[in-house]
């Protein structure tokens, strides 16, 4: 597993990290994201609806509720659909299983907030995020790839980091 850890200084930074990671993203990938409440989840799911070419990414919410929020996105003239789920009210893989996580992974992009309550049923090649408040806005974000797909998203990671993106 290839791991780095990126720093962001606000929500503006982590929405860039976001829109990064967007831009890299091919179906059938999944995003774990984890950390505690306020920590910056939603921001870069927001970020990276924008990257991957969500219309109005401003409709991009935290799912608490609902659950799942399926957002289209259409970047370089591909079509490509965002499941965002949150895993905080579910009791495990069984719930996530029930929510038809498995026909998600077929029909486009999985991002799992609170993903450390699910993380039994997320494939080996899932990119974890693990984002941690380091000062009032500041963050720190640890990205770990567990196969040759998230490699891929983390090299994307990488070259923003170094101000390549």
């Amino acid at each position: 597993m290839t791991a780095i850890t990126l720093h962001s200084r606000g929500p503006q930074e982590t929405q860039a990290l976001g829109r990064a990671l967007g831009a890299a993203l091919v179906a059938g990938q999944v995003i774990a994201l984890i950390g505690p409440l306020g920590a910056g989840k939603t921001t870069l799911v927001k970020g990276l609806a924008a990257g991957a070419g969500v219309a109005d990414p401003r409709r991009v919410n935290s799912p608490t509720f609902v659950l799942v929020n399926e957002y289209e996105a259409a970047e370089g003239g591909q079509e490509l659909r965002i499941h965002h789920v949150d895993a905080y009210r579910l009791r495990g893989g069984g719930d996530l299983e029930a929510l038809g996580f498995d026909e998600m992974l077929t029909q486009g992009v999985v991002v799992v907030e609170w993903a450390d309550r699910v993380v039994d049923l997320l494939p080996p090649d899932t990119l974890t995020i693990r984002l941690s408040p380091a000062a009032e806005e500041a963050r720190t974000l640890v990205c770990a790839a567990g196969g040759p797909g998230s490699a891929r998203l983390l090299a994307a990671l990488s070259r923003w980091a170094e101000g390549d993106e």
